[in-house]
């Protein structure tokens, strides 16, 4: 909870800067930028959520479990096919930047999101439909431990998320790969702007780095299991140390990436937070003189 409160706070405040400086929410980086945070930030939210309950109620509706579980897989998958398309603007913005302000608009940024939107939503509504054809109407009216194997029974539902994860991580993977590749490319051939050319390399190698934590989240189900089967006795402790491993930690990452890494939106960002801790600064004294007038 603690983490949890932490990175909210961050991008919390990541959000409000974005949103009080027009030049952030023309510019399609940055809007997919926030895209990714405030995805991370409900992700995270969720499945917050998800662990607590399951600690201190063990078993809930089963409806408020579909909810919370469909939520947690769109914005889990989502995460993905943003660092796709963020890498696909680094290309562009590196080796085509004569085509970059009508290839990259606002629009098509926004309709990008979309298409995500749409793809990540597929998955686990195809989820509730079969549940739905195989399951009667009073399931859903059930208490039951809130965990996707468990709402989801179905083998073929098995089936079909592996065939979906595995098409659409390969995918982003290819993307990856062959952006990084063509930008390693373009910083041979540059002989200016060679630092700008570094960096868009450099961040499309983290976004490596993100999208294999990413796939930890499709691994660690079935490791899980057989550690639990293994070692039942410390089933709580073995659900604890996946989840702040691969749910928890991994979320740093986008901060870190470009809240401290750009520039710009560090100078802009950390502005805001000195602001901030001024104006707290200066409150406090006024509260503490209230509270002795008041005594």
């Amino acid at each position: 909870m603690l983490v949890w409160l932490t990175l909210s706070v961050i991008n919390g405040s990541m959000v409000h800067t974005f949103l009080r400086h027009r030049r952030f929410y023309e510019n399609p980086r940055y809007i997919m930028f926030i895209y990714m945070v405030i995805n991370d930030a409900l992700q995270l939210s969720l499945v917050t959520a998800l662990y607590v309950v399951s600690y201190i109620f063990r078993k809930i509706h089963a409806s408020v479990c579909c909810f919370l579980i469909m939520s947690a897989v769109l914005t889990t998958r989502s995460t993905p096919l943003i660092l796709a398309g963020m890498a696909l603007e680094r290309y562009i913005s590196i080796c085509f930047p004569l085509h970059y302000g009508h290839m990259c608009t606002v629009p098509r940024t926004f309709l990008l999101v979309f298409i995500i939107l749409l793809l990540t939503a597929a998955p686990p509504v195809t989820d509730l439909l079969i549940t739905a054809v195989h399951r009667p109407p009073s399931f859903f009216h059930t208490d039951i431990f809130c965990d996707h194997p468990l709402l989801f029974r179905q083998s073929s539902i098995y089936y079909k998320n592996c065939v979906f994860d595995g098409v659409y991580l390969s995918c982003v993977a290819l993307t990856l790969l062959y952006t990084y590749c063509r930008i390693m490319m373009a910083a041979q051939a540059a002989s200016t702007g060679l630092a700008s050319v570094t960096r868009a390399r450099n961040t499309v190698l983290l976004h490596g780095v993100q999208l294999l934590l990413c796939m930890l989240t499709f691994v660690v189900p079935s490791l899980q299991a057989a550690l639990i089967s293994l070692f039942p006795r410390f089933s709580l402790e073995i659900r604890y140390i996946f989840f702040l491993l691969v749910y928890i930690i991994p979320r740093f990452m986008s901060p870190i990436i470009y809240g401290f890494r750009d520039e710009l939106f560090r100078k802009y960002w950390t502005r805001y937070l000195a602001c901030r801790g001024q104006s707290t600064v200066r409150v406090r004294p006024v509260l503490l003189k209230v509270n002795q007038e008041v005594k």
